[in-house]
């Protein structure tokens, strides 16, 4: 089994102090494989905004598999904008912006889904898509293919469809190829697990989608800062999210998803959903 705490929109320059410490801490006790942080490190992409965030990744374990998000290219500086779009990620954080983790039972993929033609919006294009297959569709079958992007390639109940990725569709049928299991998102700071079977019915293929709220941004948009310890098996993914107790100062469990694969298709366990401590 491997352990991967999967955090997004961090969002430094607009972060709740409190948490940041006692996050840390509960990271090191949980003693990921892998930490994986799914985009939006800053709040504008500004030199302060991602010291402060290399900084506080710095504390965490590592391996550590980073992309950017769509708030890490510069809003307002039209030449930062389109002419070095991440370069002050790539200074600050990591020059690799599609990083690769493989070991014996899982390959973690990310890919960078931020543009700077569009302020929020993001995309995969072919060449990514190529580069997919390459990593991860010659692989044995036994290791979990872990793809990591900022902008979601499935969505929670209500949410706007124009927050998917843009081009997903086109992404999931290389996904289905080369057997993809897990997509770990962020961008819409709301917490969601399940299964793409019903926004992609491709025939006997569907991965689990993991989406991320913010970990640690004052704009919570409705739901308590949180982030999710996902453990994976070969045929079988359990999702925890740790959501922020305000009264006891820490982060605890509050809720768990079990997942199960039967061939190609990922699914809910049918009694996978339940509420911590019922």
């Amino acid at each position: 089994m491997r352990t991967l705490v999967h955090l997004s929109d961090l969002h430094f320059g607009r972060v709740d102090e409190e948490l940041l410490v006692p996050l840390r801490d509960l990271v090191h006790r949980i003693a990921p494989d892998v930490v994986v942080v799914s985009g939006d490190l800053t709040q504008r992409a500004r030199s302060g905004q991602f010291e402060q965030a290399k900084a506080w990744l710095d504390t965490l374990p590592g391996p550590q598999i980073i992309v950017p998000g769509n708030h890490d290219i510069s809003l307002y500086n039209v030449f930062r904008r389109f002419v070095l779009p991440l370069d002050r990620f790539k200074r600050y954080i990591t020059d690799e912006l599609e990083p690769v983790y493989m070991d014996d039972e899982i390959a973690v993929m990310g890919v960078n889904t931020a543009r700077s033609l569009t302020f929020k919006d993001g995309r995969v294009n072919h060449e990514q898509v190529a580069a997919i297959r390459a990593r991860l569709g010659g692989l044995d079958r036994h290791i979990t293919r872990i793809v990591v992007t900022h902008h979601p390639f499935d969505l929670p109940a209500h949410a706007d469809e124009g927050d998917l990725v843009d081009r997903a569709p086109m992404a999931m049928a290389a996904f289905s190829e080369c057997g993809v299991d897990l997509l770990l998102s962020g961008h819409m700071h709301a917490s969601h697990s399940g299964s793409t079977a019903d926004r992609y019915q491709m025939s006997e293929y569907a991965a689990l989608v993991v989406q991320a709220g913010t970990a640690t941004s004052t704009r919570g948009r409705g739901e308590v800062n949180s982030f999710n310890v996902v453990r994976v098996e070969h045929d079988k993914v359990e999702v925890d999210r740790y959501g922020w107790d305000m009264v006891g100062k820490m982060f605890s469990v509050i809720s768990t998803e079990k997942f199960l694969r039967s061939g190609n298709v990922w699914a809910a366990h049918t009694d996978g959903l339940y509420a911590a401590g019922l």
